[in-house]
């Protein structure tokens, strides 16, 4: 697989790289953890051989990394599903911006509307640059009530919302971030398919330099959807997270990797861009890696504000 940095740019055109360093409220705590060493994860395949081969090599991609890792994955075509710390919570970051935008199609499609120009351009900017303005502005148009109940209408049965306004403090389980992944990329009650093909589709146009993690060794012609997040607090070191959905021709597979514990933002992408060139190996034995960037700058972390103010 062939990797492309992106040149460092000049400080004043990072703002749109930096868009989800999340604001949230301070932590008291001592620093980031060590993390456990991590169990095997566990899989089951309609493909001969395949489960035990993900198993140990999404093992192998972990060992003698510091991060406390969740890794959850399914794939339509071989029938596999695998699953590690599925249901651990962690702070969602960025990621949980796609459960807003899930939610805002959802509740329009109660009231039978389509989005406003101003819903679409907030939801453009939430997805594709990871903007917090425009996800504060949509999560206080809906409303944690309305957020938490799609989530539970998803059977998201152990992610809770934040509060306070507090979107990226979401909790949020590997498990569930594939369940939501599930209704996104397939026929479902919850989403009509025209809202599932708006939500994919600003998923493959997620900005550059913000095309990191879950996409490292996807096979080339594959369509890539993913939204990442990432946040340093007092605890835990860096949260650092991808999710993806991986569709077009014969391949149909989600990856969620959520991470912590990390000691710095790049030593999260790290870890889960080994987890996802294990499970992209796996999955498409024998196919070339796509060309990916990664990040060359760390957001930090905004302290105190209280999104929305």
């Amino acid at each position: 697989m062939t990797r492309h940095r992106i040149p460092r740019r000049p400080r004043a055109a990072l703002s749109v790289a930096l868009a989800a360093a999340v604001l949230v409220p301070p932590v008291a705590g001592a620093g980031s953890a060590t993390a456990a060493a991590a169990p095997r994860p566990v899989c089951t395949s309609d493909q001969a051989g395949l489960a035990g081969k993900l198993s140990r090599d999404i093992a192998a991609a972990l060992r003698e990394k510091s991060a406390t890792a969740a890794v959850s994955l399914r794939d339509h075509t071989t029938g596999t599903v695998c699953t590690l710390r599925g249901d651990q919570k962690f702070d969602s970051a960025s990621v949980v911006k796609v459960t807003v935008l899930a939610t805002l199609l959802w509740d329009a499609g109660k009231e039978h509307r389509r989005l406003t120009d101003r819903e679409t351009g907030l939801a453009t900017k939430m997805i594709t640059e990871s903007d917090n303005e425009s996800t504060t502005a949509l999560w206080k148009r809906l409303g944690r009530g309305k957020v938490s109940a799609f989530v539970r209408a998803a059977a998201m049965n152990r992610t809770v919302p934040g509060e306070d306004g507090y979107w990226g403090l979401t909790r949020i389980t590997a498990d569930d971030q594939e369940k939501l992944l599930e209704l996104v990329t397939h026929h479902n009650r919850l989403l009509s398919d025209a809202s599932r093909a708006y939500i994919l589709k600003l998923m493959g146009e997620v900005i550059a330099e913000q095309r990191w993690g879950t996409p490292a060794g996807a096979p080339q012609g594959v369509r890539i959807q993913l939204k990442n997040g990432w946040l340093e607090r007092s605890t835990h070191g860096w949260r650092v997270h991808s999710v993806g959905a991986f569709t077009g021709g014969s391949h149909d597979y989600t990856i969620t990797v959520l991470t912590q514990d990390n000691a710095t933002m790049e030593s999260g992408v790290a870890t889960i861009e080994a987890v996802s060139r294990a499970v992209h190996r796996d999955l498409n034995p024998g196919a070339r890696g796509s060309m990916l960037y990664l990040p060359t700058e760390s957001p930090q972390e905004t302290l105190p504000a209280v999104p929305g103010e």
